[in-house]
């Protein structure tokens, strides 16, 4: 099964106010996307899942939406959420002291099927984080492999607390500037295998007690080439790449992933993206990346249109 991640990110912030949200009340936002998609027919792709990660406080407004239409129509529609924190609540342990996070529980018991974990902006935050303790920890080899075995440590733990919930992962790993390295690409692989294998290995540990209850899908983020201005892989990089998690995934845990390509699906990459074997679908943010930026149902058809083309 075809998976397209649509990640909305803070579209619950109106454009006055220095979002992309194209109305004032996020919640009618929300209500006309949904309405729009069903109405499109991404309800009733066959072989396409499309999986909306949603901010906290969209998720109600968008799942009773949805149940306003019959299943059929709103078949290949799911709702996610963009993360969930580290712990999670349990009976007789925390109950609910999660202040300013939100627990897997909260997130299932919302409607939502699917959370994104180790998005690039996430991994991003959280390096941060050791940034402030340990300035310059880049510039150190031993220092920025510590920062990347802790964070990984923590995105598994998001990880196996959204599998308790049986909730279905979308993971996303990649590479930064400084783990890909100068030189021709030739010369860049084993530093790329080296940061993509670390990534996974820690972001799954333990996933094997839920094999067959829920999907886990890889979402492949090239870091250094993501923001304006920057150059995309082409082919050839994202082959190598999607093909190498694979062999991580197969050997390591035994299941043969779907990967997904993150660096941004647009109208303009989903023929060319589709077209490789061991890519299985794409993660969407923005549709329309100049004038006036946002998203937009329609421009999503027209992604998904391309890339089955």
């Amino acid at each position: 099964m075809t998976k397209i991640f649509v990640n909305l990110k803070r579209f619950d912030v109106p454009r006055k106010m220095g979002g992309v949200c194209s109305k004032q009340n996020p919640e009618e936002w929300i209500k006309w996307v949904m309405d729009e998609c069903v109405n499109l027919g991404l309800g009733k792709l066959d072989g396409i899942d499309v999986i909306f990660l949603l901010p906290e406080g969209l998720i109600l407004t968008a799942v009773n939406k949805l149940k306003e239409y019959s299943d059929e129509k709103i078949r290949t529609l799911k709702i996610g959420v963009q993360g969930v924190f580290r712990e999670d609540v349990k009976i007789g342990g925390n109950f609910g002291a999660f202040t300013s996070n939100l627990p897997a529980a909260a997130a299932r018991n919302m409607g939502c099927t699917w959370t994104m974990i180790g998005h690039s902006e996430e991994r991003k935050d959280k390096l941060g984080v050791i940034e402030a303790f340990e300035p310059g920890y880049k510039q150190n080899p031993d220092t920025l492999h510590r920062a990347a075995v802790a964070v990984n440590n923590l995105i598994n733990e998001e990880v196996i607390c959204a599998l308790e919930r049986d909730m279905n992962v979308l993971l996303c790993v990649g590479e930064t500037a400084e783990e890909r390295g100068e030189g021709p690409f030739e010369e860049q692989q084993p530093r790329i295998r080296e940061s993509l294998k670390l990534q996974l290995e820690i972001g799954l540990k333990g996933v094997e007690k839920y094999k067959g209850q829920s999907d886990i899908v890889i979402g492949y983020e090239p870091i250094w080439a993501i923001g304006p201005g920057k150059i995309p892989p082409g082919p050839e990089y994202i082959s190598f790449v999607s093909s190498y998690i694979k062999e991580v995934v197969k050997e390591k845990y035994q299941f043969d992933p779907v990967v997904v390509y993150g660096g941004g699906l647009k109208e303009e990459n989903a023929g060319v993206i589709s077209k490789i074997p061991t890519i299985g679908g794409g993660l969407v943010a923005l549709t329309r990346f100049t004038g006036e930026i946002g998203f937009n149902p329609e421009e999503l058809k027209k992604i998904i249109d391309k890339y089955i083309e």
